[in-house]
């Protein structure tokens, strides 16, 4: 499923993750932790790979388009576990 979302409010949920969430998600999925990372922005494709988001310059950082939801929905998880 994809989705929309405004950069900075795929930054502002990376950065409410808890530690060691980015290496959780990796290891639940059977990715590298640098694909997670570039999920919410990296940019480190020698070591991570391309997960299908899309970045269109705008307001608030531009806006992502996700291919797949299931990092984010992982990630918005951990953040519910976590209060």
């Amino acid at each position: 499923m994809t989705k929309n979302i405004s950069f900075n409010e795929l930054r502002q949920i990376k950065d409410q993750l808890p530690a060691g969430a980015t290496h959780k998600i990796a290891e639940q999925l059977g990715v590298s932790v640098e694909t997670v990372r570039n999920y919410f922005g990296g940019h480190n494709f020698k070591d991570g790979q391309s997960c299908g988001v899309h970045i269109e310059q705008g307001p608030n950082g531009g806006i992502v388009e996700l291919d797949d939801t299931t990092i984010l929905d992982l990630a918005l998880k951990l953040i519910g576990e976590g209060k």
